[in-house]
């Protein structure tokens, strides 16, 4: 119960931090040509402010061994990074000097319990080169706890530019809570550059880690775990066993209070980017490698005496770094006179504390600011917010706008810009720039509308004539029909699509609402792990590309306020190219098919952890892409994959030990094949029900009607699906996903000589100018299974696949968000449900 309860209160935090972002919507925002302040609601407090002593220094000797001696003319550095700023923006350098041909040293001056990020970086006639892991892949950064004076060993392993063979190991444990014994999930662990988050077991693995000692750090994203390090000795072809353990940290209450420059437009909303979940950090490369996401970030209040203020919980003893800002850690962030960059920090004390602190400019340099101003389509959304996003040195994170009324939107740059020169800017909605995009500046290869940087104030004035996949949005066309109400617990049910961004967690509030407002009953999330690497075999969260614990655990916290049942259905993400691609180029020997299915356990485990503690009602195992590891499994080109005779036993193994972790019902996705039911898995009698995967060929004729395609579903349904109902004896919700898409009726849209996977489609993916859009198709289809499914009760639900929650868009996607299909949800579901007669 105490693990419980301290997983409950992460997200009573993290659900109150999101809580007060929301309210930078609710502002009173200004009018340009007579700027008044806001009516405050509260008053500044009296600060008690704790007594500002310089932090005492650690001297830190890094000392690290290259692959090979520099060349004549290149040099060494050591970078400690800012990830609020961003990663390539704002590091602090400091040159390293030569012990011996291979070994370099540094001595740093290290705050007294910082946790500090750092790499290293070669200098040479063609510019920086970052070190990478024995993987290829750029390190992010090392981490390191500064608790006092001492001696850090690292071992550079590879060069963006060059790659090294040499002996490696890996590095394997769980992390638990000091004082419950609990295992605790996302905490990142680090060494040698390499980076994993714990499941809920705990577990971490970090594989391709040099032959030597290591400093290995756990690390609490949030803070509410002490920082824990150790060194950790690797052994060629070996596995060191590590375990650690990290103490809970106490909240307090923090109170900041800033005051404004003259230059800050009044009524603008304030924000506070910072080093961790709380303070908008992602733990992740978007956009331009920025880390922090405004929606993500506390939004400070404004006062009576026109300074802003906002009091956060946050845990005693966490290293703090942020700044103030407009936009996020880079775009309007705030500056010092000089024109540098800001970065605050502070550990936080053990008391209730208020830091009062001063904004001296959002200006950098001598560039005056640029006012952008946009009127919108009254086909707008009417809540959607619209963002700005910039293009200096490619696209960053777009920026949420400030509202004005009447499709009116503005946004006030003041910085960085003063060395841009020309740079270009696009619109979007809800954040989603590449996907809900002006029409405009919608091309995949956009340098956007352009800007140039002035020492003179300048108004932009634009107007976006119509939104892409937005341009005119179409009603659909309701037909009465005699629809018979089911039995209790039918599931009537939208599925979110697997693919997440960062800032979709401010918007899952309002597709929520609006899959309720179409008669759902039942939401299925698709969270994901990511594939990294194939061999050796990596799959874990990814920050940036998979929802953390946490997101997951708040998104299913705001279903279940709704009222609305919750399935999961975790599902992965391959990091190098299509499901097809990886199972292709793995090994799939005995060895890599132990580590598979171990990895797969270890997915199953947490996500049957995740469905107990925020209450799921299913959890739903399988899915397309795993269909190579099911006894007698094909690859893509219909060759053996050569799963191990033991993988039905695996399969039921794993069942029964995801049934240990969760009590409710699970489910088994299984795509239907014409013709390939007749024979079910010896497995699947372990599993409650089957969540059919449906996008079945429904006509061959391009003249078919919608009558033609219920009539095609219904024998589908009685001669492929009825016989495996009854076999198993066990419910079917059929899955749906059809794109809005000319032929996908057919079961098939050419591309290239094949078929085309329809997730391509998907959103944030680029369009497929070859495919062509057809609303009416995807209404039609869904309309003629839910005839058919009309006089078969034996289905036992109906779920649309593929929404995309953070934006509506008519586009060619699966996604039925705010489609004609979704009108014939709206339908159906209430009346399905016997809600309405």
């Amino acid at each position: 119960m105490k693990a419980q309860s301290s997983r409950l209160r992460q997200i009573t935090v993290m659900a109150l931090c999101l809580a007060t972002l929301l309210q930078g919507c609710t502002l009173s925002l200004f009018q340009f040509n007579a700027p008044t302040l806001p009516s405050a609601t509260t008053n500044t407090p009296d600060p008690a402010i704790p007594t500002v002593t310089p932090h005492p220094m650690a001297q830190t000797n890094f000392i690290t061994t290259l692959p090979e001696p520099l060349q004549p003319g290149e040099t060494l550095t050591i970078a400690v990074l800012d990830e609020v700023t961003g990663l390539p923006v704002n590091p602090t350098t400091y040159p390293m000097a030569a012990r011996d041909p291979l070994t370099y040293t540094a001595t740093l001056p290290l705050p007294y319990n910082t946790v500090v990020k750092y790499r290293y970086i070669k200098r040479t006639s063609a510019g920086q080169v970052v070190e990478d892991t024995t993987k290829g892949t750029s390190i992010r950064y090392r981490l390191y706890y500064a608790i006092g004076p001492a001696d850090v060993t690292d071992i550079v392993a590879d060069w963006g530019d060059k790659s090294y063979a040499r002996p490696t190991g890996s590095i394997q444990g769980r992390v638990f809570n000091t004082d419950t014994g609990s295992p605790l999930p996302n905490v990142m662990v680090s060494a040698g550059g390499i980076q994993y988050l714990t499941d809920s077991t705990g577990h971490f693995e970090l594989s391709g880690v040099p032959v030597g000692t290591h400093n290995l750090v756990a690390y609490s994203l949030d803070g509410m775990y002490h920082t824990f390090q150790q060194g950790a000795a690797v052994v060629d072809g070996q596995v060191t066993q590590a375990d650690m353990r990290l103490a809970p940290a106490r909240l307090v209450n923090i109170t900041f209070i800033v005051s404004t420059p003259a230059e800050t437009v009044p009524g603008a909303p304030v924000r506070i980017a910072g080093n961790i979940l709380q303070l908008g950090n992602t733990f992740a490369d978007l956009e331009g490698s920025l880390s922090v996401a405004p929606e993500r970030m506390p939004t400070l209040n404004l006062q009576a005496d026109g300074k802003y203020a906002v009091s956060i919980s946050l845990p005693v003893g966490a290293h703090i770094q942020y700044k103030y800002t407009l936009g996020d850690g880079f775009w309007n962030a705030e500056h010092k006179k000089s024109g540098e960059w800001v970065l605050r920090d502070f550990i936080v004390p053990e008391q209730d504390s208020t830091f009062q602190d001063s904004v001296e400019t959002w200006l950098a340099g001598n560039s005056s600011p640029i006012l952008f101003e946009v009127n919108v389509p009254s086909t707008t959304p009417s809540g959607d917010i619209i963002y700005i996003q910039f293009n200096p040195y490619g696209w960053t994170e777009a920026i949420p706008m400030w509202p004005l009324g009447n499709n009116r939107w503005a946004y006030q740059l003041y910085g960085p810009i003063n060395t841009l020169g020309s740079f270009g800017y696009r619109y979007c909605r809800n954040g989603q720039c590449g996907s809900a995009d002006d029409a405009q500046t919608s091309a995949a290869n956009t340098s956007g509308r352009q800007a140039v940087t002035s020492i003179t104030a300048q108004d932009i004035q634009d107007t976006v004539n119509a939104w892409k996949w937005f341009e005119n949005p179409e009603p659909g066309t309701l037909v009465g029909a005699a629809i018979v109400a089911r039995a209790n617990g039918f599931m009537a049910g939208v599925e979110f699509q697997p693919t997440f961004r960062p800032n979709w967690s401010y918007f899952i509030p309002q597709a929520l609402i609006n899959a309720q407002a179409i008669g759902s009953n039942q939401i299925v999330f698709s969270p994901t792990w990511t594939y990294s690497s194939v061999n050796p075999l990596t799959f874990a969260t990814a920050p940036g590309q998979d929802p953390l614990w946490i997101d997951s655990a708040i998104m299913l916290s705001q279903a279940k306020t709704l009222g609305l049942n919750t399935a999961i259905f975790p599902q992965a993400n391959f990091a190098n190219g299509s499901s097809a691609t990886f199972w292709q180029s793995a090994p799939r020997d005995a060895q890599w098919w132990q580590t598979w299915f171990a990895r797969y356990r270890a997915f199953a485990i947490h996500y049957a952890d995740l469905a107990t503690q925020s209450g799921a009602g299913t959890l739903i195992l399988g899915g397309d892409s795993i269909m190579p590891a099911l006894p007698g499994g094909k690859l893509a080109d219909g060759s053996s994959s050569n799963t191990p005779a033991d993988a039905e036993a695996q399969w039921k193994s794993i069942i029964a030990e995801v049934r240990t972790h969760f009590g409710g019902k699970v489910y088994w996705a299984l795509p239907f094949v014409e013709s390939g039911l007749d024979t079910p898995f010896t497995f699947l009698q372990d599993v409650d029900g089957i969540y059919l995967l449906w996008s079945a060929k429904l006509a061959t004729s391009q003249t078919a009607t919608k009558t033609d395609y219920a009539n095609e579903a219904g024998r589908l349904l009685d001669n492929e699906v009825a016989p495996l109902a009854t076999v198993l004896n066990k419910p079917i919700i059929l899955a749906v996903s059809y794109p809005s898409a000319a032929g996908a009726a057919s079961g098939c849209i050419p591309d290239a000589g094949s078929c085309l996977d329809w997730s391509l489609l998907s959103r944030p993916n680029p369009d497929y100018a070859s495919v062509s859009l057809s609303l009416q198709t995807q209404s039609d289809l869904y309309e003629a299974l839910l005839i058919a499914i009309n006089s078969r009760a034996w289905i036992s639900g109906f779920v649309s696949r593929g929404y995309y929650p953070p934006a509506a868009l008519q586009d060619k996607s699966t996604s039925v968000h705010n489609k004609p299909a979704a009108d014939i949800l709206w339908y159906w579901y209430p009346r399905m449900l016997g809600k309405i007669q």
